[in-house]
């Protein structure tokens, strides 16, 4: 029985850290797709596990206190620049 691209994507998870970008390539899925996996995943985990985010981090200023650190932004509140790093994800 083939799994789930949630399945896929926590299995990448336990793995290593990943990002939505590098998720999609590895389960095959859109990037923006990711984000909705992502929420229903960290509900789904086991209560020895959990989900850790490293959030996004603004290359220009280092600004990483973005509300929600699940959803990629598309701008610095600090410094109003593009270049975002995105959140990477982890289970442990």
């Amino acid at each position: 029985m083939e799994s789930t691209t949630r399945e896929r994507i926590a299995e990448v998870l336990r793995e290593g850290p990943a990002t939505a970008s590098e998720l999609s390539t590895q389960v095959g899925t859109a990037r923006s797709a990711v984000y909705d996996h992502l929420h229903h995943v960290s509900q789904s985990i086991g209560d020895d596990e959990e989900m850790l985010v490293s959030p996004p981090t603004c290359r220009d200023c280092g600004f990483d206190g973005f509300d929600d650190p699940i959803n990629e932004p598309s701008n610095c509140p600090e410094c109003r620049s593009e270049n975002i790093d995105e959140p990477a994800f982890l289970i442990d």
